[in-house]
């Protein structure tokens, strides 16, 4: 064994304390740190060592050259995209995915998969779905999006008399995936899957909204030869809208479709009794995107998929190798999504489940809700800003009142970087700025603190 090795072996559980007390000071000093640090010159990289340093050297290193360039997404004012944190528990669990190493494919080997069903089965009660949907871990909503896409890619197979696992994308002929205000992973899956970009037709959203209009969507339908695939929305990216997932399901009766439903963290609104019906017809879904590195706080990178058509996932996703796991009625995970190697993800999920359970997790999402609607109550009473929309769940979607440009946006979230992180976004038109509350750690003292920078730095600009 080579020597520097063979010597933080001996001292793993003292470089361990190290670590944990560097992790420790890391999250101890969130609320000091620029949540997105300034990003000056990019680092030249430096050459690979010949000879390693061991563990507490690369430590010291991590700690001067990298850890101060770091943003403080896990902190409670990183309000660009949708991220959350790691809660206490899914942070153990993370730590203990590592340490136990486990490749969770395979029922030859451990009890792993064993570990994310019941996970998913746990997720699948949050959620609201019925037992007639399975569903696996994977890394994020794109892949999750994928996934679920490439399941109804065999639907029409199966619809068409073809196999596109068998016979390639191109023995389906057009296909038309339509959808009111696709998040850009749609897109992208559908490139991935040979469907191509092209493939997916915007159908028309209702009037000042992200949410498609039931009826253009029936319309487009009956122009749709054969069948057919639509994606729904259950929480837009910009305004959290939704999709009416029971009156699209109920286009069923009259046209032959594919509902995959793109819940990447609108899912959570189940968990709120004020906000459930809006995730109302989530279980009509044939396939379904849940994003977990989201609302649920376990760290990056985490996603869950469900589909009600496990048999046509195995058909695409099968791998056949003696070394590997069955196949048969109930596939193992390496069956189930593009991944042979599959990290215990499920183990953080299951941790945080675990230790806070459905009334913990309730109020994280509660808790979350209120301060976006405080923070767009805020922005609205400022003449400086204009509300884009109204706040229907975790974020708010805003701009400058007056001469609302690119530029005049990028300088306002550069100016403010110290306290808040937004995200550029544009809205029926007109350059914005998205804040989306969906950290574990966020309280109304960190709207308020968000608030003042925000409404600081446009007078400045202004």
């Amino acid at each position: 064994m080579d020597r520097t090795l063979a010597a933080d072996l001996a001292r793993l559980p003292e470089l361990l304390d190290a670590t944990r007390a560097a992790a420790a000071d890391a999250l101890a000093t969130l609320d000091a740190r620029p949540v997105v640090p300034p990003t000056g010159k990019p680092y030249a990289p430096e050459p690979l060592p010949e000879d390693g340093t061991g563990t507490d050297a690369a430590l010291a290193a991590f700690r001067d050259r990298w850890e101060p360039r770091l943003s403080a997404s896990a902190g409670p004012r990183y309000l660009g995209f949708v991220t959350g944190g790691a809660t206490p528990a899914a942070l153990a669990g993370d730590w203990l995915t590592a340490a136990h190493d486990q490749n969770s494919n395979s029922a030859l080997d451990g009890a792993g998969q064993d570990l994310e069903r019941e996970t998913v089965d746990w997720l699948r009660d949050l959620f609201g779905l019925s037992a007639a949907h399975s569903g696996t871990f994977v890394s994020g909503a794109t892949m999750s999006n994928t996934t679920g896409l490439a399941i109804a890619r065999e639907w029409l197979g199966e619809r068409l008399g073809v196999s596109p696992a068998e016979d390639g994308a191109a023995a389906l002929g057009p296909v038309r995936v339509l959808s009111g205000a696709p998040h850009s992973s749609i897109a992208k899956a559908l490139s991935v899957l040979g469907l191509g970009r092209n493939a997916l037709v915007r159908v028309p959203t209702l009037p000042g909204r992200e949410a498609v209009d039931p009826a253009a969507l029936d319309r487009a339908l009956a122009d749709t030869p054969g069948p057919a695939v639509v994606v729904a929305n259950a929480g837009t990216v910009n305004t959290v809208d939704f999709d009416d997932l029971p009156a699209l399901a109920a286009l069923r009766e009259r046209h032959d479709f594919w509902l995959h439903t793109d819940a990447a963290f609108g899912a959570f609104a189940a968990l709120s009794p004020e906000h459930a019906h809006l995730a109302h017809g989530l279980d009509a879904s044939d396939s379904l995107c849940v994003d977990l590195h989201k609302w649920l706080n376990v760290p990056y990178d985490s996603a869950v998929q469900f589909t009600r058509r496990r048999d046509l996932q195995a058909r695409v996703f099968q791998n056949s190798a003696a070394y590997l796991g069955p196949l048969g009625d109930d596939p193992d995970l390496v069956h189930l999504t593009p991944e042979n190697s599959h990290r215990l993800r499920a183990l953080a999920a299951w941790f945080t489940l675990r230790a806070y359970g459905r009334r913990g997790h309730r109020e994280i999402v509660e808790r979350d809700i209120a301060c976006a609607r405080s923070l767009g109550a805020a922005l609205d009473a400022d003449p400086v800003f204009a509300l884009l929309a109204p706040v229907r769940l975790n974020v708010v979607c805003f701009t400058l009142a007056e001469a609302p440009t690119a530029d005049r946006l990028a300088a306002l979230r550069e100016a403010v970087a110290d306290e808040v992180f937004v995200t550029p976004t544009v809205y029926g038109g007109t350059a914005a700025l998205r804040a989306a509350f969906s950290n574990w750690r966020t309280t109304q003292a960190d709207v308020r603190r968000a608030a003042e920078a925000l409404g600081v730095a446009a007078r400045e600009i202004a």
